[in-house]
């Protein structure tokens, strides 16, 4: 396997168990890129470029894809309110409806509302 591709793979592994733990509380909040870069023990730039190459977009792209897919499955599977959900996700309740609805096009409300 090639270097780029073990990164990649690791990158993923790292968001997912991260988000994980933010989920369960066992994180207080999002790393940034250049934090999730160091505990990948790569640089910034160099995890950026990889991922650009290997899966033609930036890290954050598939960052925020993942919080926003946690996002969905707490909006179908939880009667959480919606600010409880963006409190989990370590979001002020404005923002996390702004950020859902740029990523998806709806409203958190209006995501729950399209899937019951």
């Amino acid at each position: 396997m090639k270097q780029s591709e073990k990164i990649t793979q690791a990158y993923f592994a790292f968001l997912d168990k991260h988000i994980a733990d933010v989920i369960s509380g066992d994180a207080p909040k999002f790393l940034e890129l250049n934090q999730i870069a160091s505990a990948l023990f790569v640089s910034h730039a160099h995890l950026t470029a990889t991922i650009q190459q290997t899966m033609g977009h930036h890290p954050c792209h598939f960052y925020d894809q993942k919080i926003v897919d946690a996002a969905r499955k707490m909006l179908t599977e939880t009667d959480k309110p919606v600010a409880e959900i963006a409190n989990v996700l370590t979001y002020d309740p404005s923002n996390f409806s702004k950020f859902f609805k740029k990523m998806t096009g709806q409203t958190p409300g209006q995501y729950r509302d399209s899937v019951r």
